[in-house]
């Protein structure tokens, strides 16, 4: 239903069909029917209407620069411009605490850690401290990380992105921050710390990644509930 959503064969502001027809059309149940739409009203893509049925809500504009809050296609996709990579730090080790949680990993597991720059029409826009599991993600090259990381996952690997847990925050700027993103020393930073499963929801990808305050950056959020 999203996928119709996104390519307009359902289009903003336009009655869905009624669920028995889609049911009929989909070979699933009247019930599953009813609980993809409640899925999709709490995310803000429909609107039920007492009486009428459920409309594709118009979405509001989203300007240049600004991601979703719930965004886990890559970066690359979800600005919708060309950003381009620089590695800083490529390494393999075993994992420490945190890491082991985020990713359910034993000690003796071992992980890529991976420090990027990310860069927006020859601007720093955020520096990426990623933890990626080895055994999800075997013989891992360098040269995968200078594009879209998530495009050579499901191109190159065959595996796909199903969800994120997502913290957002404010925090002062570090070493790394000065260096790279041209952050001053007392400067905030947005920190967005992220957990990225794939759609067997397999905990893969644990990073930390941070974006200057010069760039504006900021997050939008739809509500799907009615006020």
């Amino acid at each position: 239903m999203k996928s119709r959503i996104a390519n307009k064969t359902y289009k903003p502001g336009e009655l869905l069909p009624k669920q028995e027809e889609l049911a009929s059309e989909l070979a699933v149940s009247r019930m599953t029917i009813k609980r993809a739409m409640d899925i999709l009203a709490e995310d803000g893509v429909v609107i039920p209407q007492r009486g009428i049925g459920t409309l594709v809500r118009k979405q509001p504009g989203r300007p240049a620069g600004q991601l979703p809050v719930n965004a886990y296609e890559g970066l690359s996709k979800d600005l919708g411009v060309p950003v381009t990579s620089k590695v800083l730090y490529f390494d393999i080790h075993f994992p420490d605490a945190k890491v082991q949680e985020a990713l359910e990993l034993e000690a003796n597991e071992p992980v890529y850690e991976i420090k990027r720059l990310r860069i927006v029409n020859g601007e720093p826009y955020g520096l990426e401290h990623t933890f990626l599991t080895m055994k999800i993600i075997p013989n891992l090259d360098k040269d995968a990380l200078l594009g879209s990381f998530y495009t050579f996952l499901k191109e190159e690997r065959g595996l796909k992105v199903g969800s994120q847990y997502r913290i957002i925050s404010a925090e002062k700027a570090g070493d790394d921050d000065v260096k790279y993103l041209g952050s001053a020393p007392d400067e905030p930073v947005l920190q967005v710390e992220q957990t990225t499963y794939l759609e067997d929801g397999r905990p893969f990808d644990m990073s930390i990644d941070h974006h200057p305050y010069s760039v504006h950056h900021k997050y939008t959020y739809l509500s799907g509930k009615s006020i």
